[in-house]
């Protein structure tokens, strides 16, 4: 699941944001954040809103799969 999250957020990313971060969060503008939210919600067809946008969920890509693999487990 991680690579696969990581090969989409370098697909969609600008190539300056560093996804090796552990602040990954911190080098996203409010456009990164909306592109993750969309593209993921439509790729794995779960519901990824607003308030999944918080520091702890974006923190690194392993985070962000820790949300997608929990959004996948609630349908």
């Amino acid at each position: 699941m991680i690579e696969k999250i990581r090969e989409i957020l370098e697909n969609n990313l600008p190539p300056t944001v560093n996804l090796d971060s552990q602040f990954l969060f911190s080098e996203l503008d409010s456009l990164s954040v909306t592109l993750i939210l969309t593209v993921l919600s439509d790729e794995f067809k779960i519901k990824l809103e607003s308030t999944d946008a918080t520091p702890g969920n974006l923190m690194s890509v392993e985070s962000i799969a820790k949300l997608v693999e929990s959004k996948l487990a609630e349908k």
